[in-house]
């Protein structure tokens, strides 16, 4: 069976359910059971990371596809995905590696194009990150799916990428608890989360999550890390002036140093309406945002 035993899980007294302690939906799973995740599973009362290692996607991006403005720019980074989301967003640009069944309910992930999935131990992955280097890489990033669901490899790797002198990047939802929040930062040069409305509401409808924790994480990884925003807008649910005023000044309470990148949005996965937003309309939303922030970037215009 593949995988390795999960961090953060406390064991029924008086069962084998597990409840998983890693993201604020805090899974109770049963034996033979998976989080809503789709990627740690209970094995007779032990929960297990089943994809430890398992990688969808590798390539050599600019730096500014995460997107990063503000880090390291004109660089390149080696970027690696995996398989699963703690969130089911009705939107998601990624959904053929963060939803598809067979990838997030057990089990290997049938091979593709290019010969994914890879297995890869943190010292491979290490390793091509330190051989990309004469290409213009200057690290490592997690992206493409969710992170933070497979963080016992993340950080694994982290640790080795550190040593070859090169930085560690995430792009994550942000829906992870303090502990392994906390226990991950030390060993992250850089962030950049998506806040992906300012409502509540949205969170609940569109994504299968809740805010707060969202905002808990962007408040103590500014504290920690470099750290960048992204907010996909979709017209009619997260578009309006209001919320995007809302969300900037709030950003800018913590720091208003901290770049904010406003991204046009285009139908995909279970969401075939509404069409992008008019870039003259996103470009007067980073325009309201930028009377609080100093750094406002668009994207996909």
């Amino acid at each position: 069976m593949n995988g390795v035993r999960a961090d953060y899980q406390k064991r029924s007294a008086d069962s084998n359910d597990v409840r998983c302690l890693l993201c604020p939906h805090n899974c109770v799973i049963a034996d033979g059971g998976y989080g809503k995740c789709g990627v740690r599973e209970n094995r007779s009362g032990v929960l297990y990371c089943t994809h430890y290692g398992l990688v969808s996607a590798l390539a050599l991006d600019p730096i500014e596809k995460k997107p990063l403005a503000r880090f390291k720019p004109g660089s390149a980074v080696l970027s690696a995905g995996g398989y699963g989301c703690n969130f089911t967003c009705s939107f998601c640009q990624n959904w053929h590696i963060s939803q598809t069944a067979r990838h997030a309910h057990g089990g290997t992930p049938e091979s593709g194009a290019g010969g994914y999935p890879l297995t890869m131990s943190p010292a491979q992955l290490a390793e091509a990150a330190r051989n990309a280097v004469p290409r213009g890489n200057c690290g490592l990033a997690f992206t493409y799916n969710e992170p933070m669901i497979n963080l016992e490899y993340m950080r694994d790797t982290f640790r080795l990428v550190r040593r070859e002198g090169l930085s560690t990047i995430v792009v994550s939802n942000g829906y992870i608890n303090p502990k392994p929040l906390d226990d991950l930062l030390p060993l992250v040069d850089a962030m950049n989360i998506d806040l992906k409305a300012f409502t509540d509401d949205f969170y609940r409808r569109m994504c299968g999550g809740t805010l707060d924790p969202v905002m808990r994480t962007i408040r103590r990884a500014a504290e920690k890390t470099h750290i960048e925003v992204t907010t996909l807008v979709i017209p009619g649910l997260n578009s309006s002036t209001g919320e995007i005023t809302d969300l900037a000044a709030w950003l800018a309470g913590i720091r208003p140093d901290i770049p904010l990148h406003l991204s046009r949005h285009h139908p995909d996965y279970r969401m075939s309406e509404p069409a992008p937003i008019p870039v003259d309309e996103l470009l007067a939303l980073a325009d309201t945002a930028r009377k609080y922030l100093e750094y406002v970037y668009v994207g996909n215009v």
